[in-house]
């Protein structure tokens, strides 16, 4: 067994870290307080090479493995600790490459290069209101007629919507195709946003990730061409499958990032802060948490790393089955951003009434790692599922 990152995966971090601290970091406060990210430093991120770079080179991508993206996923959230530009990153990696891997080769030209570009965006639109998590509840349908593909229903939660509609850019949606066939009966589709037809975005407010939009989309008989169907009719939901395990691992490594950098600063200020005349990292109190900290963002870490090289496995070797994916992903998920909200708390509780407040910092990881501890990619709870029927055996699921 190797433990270390290769030569390779090793400068990769450096050169991220690197872009990140000098374009990412000094920006983070204001993508907060503003509640957008600066088109430059997306053409920016595009032009290193950041954004889509799960995309072959074919379109403009970097055709990096998930270790290299769940590497770039933990530097930026360590440089934003508010999430909001590890989501923009995270959600074109994860689906721009499910989209390379069942799109139509039309589509894939129409849409990735302007993605790895920074120019539109790219996201998921799976939750809706009665269902969440359980996708197989889905009710926004598509059929076809004429030709083209008629789209109706509404997407609630979504990230990035005043993006994609100012911006341009769209979502791989899930839809119903055969309704009497539950989860056996969805599809995929590329659903495009900005001036279409039959499609309206409302943005809603978020307690945290105040860089990117997030919000509900409104689809009332969108027509979408044909080439936008994503792989086979009624196979959207092993499709989701796929791409739910690719972002989660990187949702759960921009978890990682947002607790080394709380650690980091935590570190830095039980040196200084001087209390009844010595350094409150003398006492045992702060240190022995603070061991008990790193050993637990250690422990998420492996699960992390281990989730991103089984999947570099899965499609480069075809190593792991699904159901192996499936539960490596879900113990990262679960893991991580709890991890982290703990970590970032915990600091919190060291700065003091400094803590507390937005110049510290730290509240702005707080609010972003919680959104994946509440839902957002899978709750917690939905993990838990994953990992026990896994266990357990499909005879143990409640589906």
């Amino acid at each position: 067994m190797d433990f270390a990152f290769s030569p390779e995966e090793q400068e990769f971090r450096r050169s991220v870290r690197d872009f990140c601290e000098s374009r990412i970091a000094p920006l983070s406060e204001e993508i907060d307080e503003r509640g957008e990210i600066p088109r430059s430093l997306l053409s920016d991120m595009g032009a290193f090479g950041l954004l889509g770079m799960t995309v072959s080179k074919d379109y403009g991508g970097a055709g990096a493995g998930f270790t290299k993206a769940a590497i770039a996923a933990e530097e930026i959230a360590r440089a934003d600790m508010s999430m909001a530009v590890a989501v923009y990153y995270l959600v074109g990696a994860g689906w721009g490459f499910l989209l390379e891997r069942y799109g139509t080769e039309k589509a894939r030209k129409d849409i990735l290069p302007k993605v790895t570009r920074g120019e539109s965006f790219l996201g998921i639109a799976s939750t809706e209101a009665r269902g969440g998590s359980d996708i197989a509840s889905t009710s926004t349908s598509m059929i076809r007629r004429n030709g083209r593909l008629i789209v109706s229903g509404t997407k609630t939660y979504i990230s990035g919507v005043r993006e994609a509609a100012e911006y341009g850019g769209g979502y791989v949606t899930v839809v119903k195709t055969e309704p009497e066939l539950g989860h056996k009966g969805l599809s995929l589709c590329y659903l495009p946003v900005r001036d279409k037809a039959g499609v309206e975005v409302i943005a809603s407010r978020q307690m945290g990730r105040e860089g990117i939009s997030n919000g509900f989309i409104k689809i009332n008989e969108a027509e979408i061409p044909d080439h936008y169907l994503m792989g086979e009719w009624n196979r959207g939901f092993y499709y989701a499958m796929e791409g739910f395990n690719c972002a989660r691992t990187l949702v759960a490594a921009a978890c990682i990032g947002a607790a080394v950098k709380a650690i980091e600063t935590g570190i830095g200020h039980v040196k200084r802060r001087r209390v009844f005349g010595v350094p409150i990292g003398k006492f045992e109190g702060i240190q022995f948490q603070l061991a008990e900290d790193y050993a637990r963002l250690e422990s998420a870490k492996m699960l992390v790393y281990k989730a991103a090289w089984m999947l570099d496995r899965f499609y480069q070797e075809d190593m792991f089955s699904h159901e192996e994916m499936n539960m490596a992903v879900a113990a990262a998920k679960l893991t991580a951003p709890q991890t982290a909200f703990e970590i970032i708390k915990d600091v919190m509780v060291w700065h003091g009434a400094y803590g507390y407040t937005r110049e510290a910092g730290l509240e702005r990881g707080l609010r972003g790692v919680a959104s994946y501890i509440v839902g957002a990619e899978g709750t917690m709870n939905v993990m838990k599922i994953i990992i026990g029927k896994g266990l357990l055996g499909k005879g143990y699921s409640a589906q």
